[in-house]
């Protein structure tokens, strides 16, 4: 896109990007003895979403998520009880903030940017992740793929922030930790802006996307976004 094109927006990401998962895996290492399965799980979760898509399909996003940890419980001989189903379930419905995620965001703010969420997760009651973990002030609406039935990255998830807001798409940047998410952004006109939280990193290939802007932490990223399409003086 040119350099020239101003940014109005910055829609966020929310799981990993400015929550952190890694309260989910004190689950996984009583359930399979290594944290790490977590990422295992959360891989497979985003691969058979992104399957459900492409297939014409939708279940949302929590329920997939347990019928995810079944399965890889499955492929191991691990017995998942209701009781391991429902940590799970308050895991993710109370995970805290990334230590830069406030800061982060209360730059944007006072630079004059708006500021929305887009996740895959299904809409919850009150008190919503977000309101648990202090961010849900920092933004003006919150939107989740239920509302098209299409997970991230199909077009049409990032068509709709950019509808109701009223906004062209070239006018938004999606800040996310995940590339597959800001190749889906960039190939739907928004700007791609990447953390490389741990575990996270460029994809070296022909064709794919770099992201506009790729930062280290979600501070450091704010700062780049003031500075090429700073809106107001703070």
């Amino acid at each position: 896109m040119s350099q020239n094109t101003s940014v109005s927006t910055i829609v966020f990401d929310v799981n990993e990007t400015l929550l952190d998962i890694t309260a989910l895996e004190p689950l996984f290492e009583r359930l399979f003895g290594n944290r790490s399965a977590m990422r295992e799980w959360f891989a497979q979760l985003i691969l058979y979403s992104e399957a459900m898509t492409l297939s014409g399909l939708y279940t949302p996003f929590g329920e997939l998520a347990v019928g995810t940890l079944r399965m890889v419980a499955s492929t191991y001989a691990v017995a998942i009880a209701a009781g391991d189903i429902e940590e799970l379930k308050t895991r993710l419905a109370t995970m805290p903030a990334h230590p830069d995620s406030a800061p982060a965001l209360t730059v944007l703010q006072n630079a004059g940017f708006r500021l929305v969420t887009l996740t895959n997760s299904a809409s919850t009651s009150s008190p919503t992740p977000l309101e648990h973990a202090g961010l849900s002030e920092f933004f003006e609406r919150s939107f989740s793929v239920e509302e098209v039935r299409k997970f991230k990255p199909a077009p049409d998830t990032y068509h709709h922030v950019a509808n109701e807001l009223n906004v062209e798409a070239s006018k938004l940047c999606l800040v996310a930790c995940h590339l597959w998410d800001t190749i889906g952004a960039q190939a739907a006109g928004l700007y791609g802006a990447l953390i490389t939280r741990t575990g996270n990193a460029i994809l070296p290939a022909s064709g794919v996307p770099v992201p506009d802007l790729v930062a280290l932490d979600l501070s450091t990223l704010a700062d780049q976004i003031v500075r090429r399409w700073r809106l107001s003086v703070p």
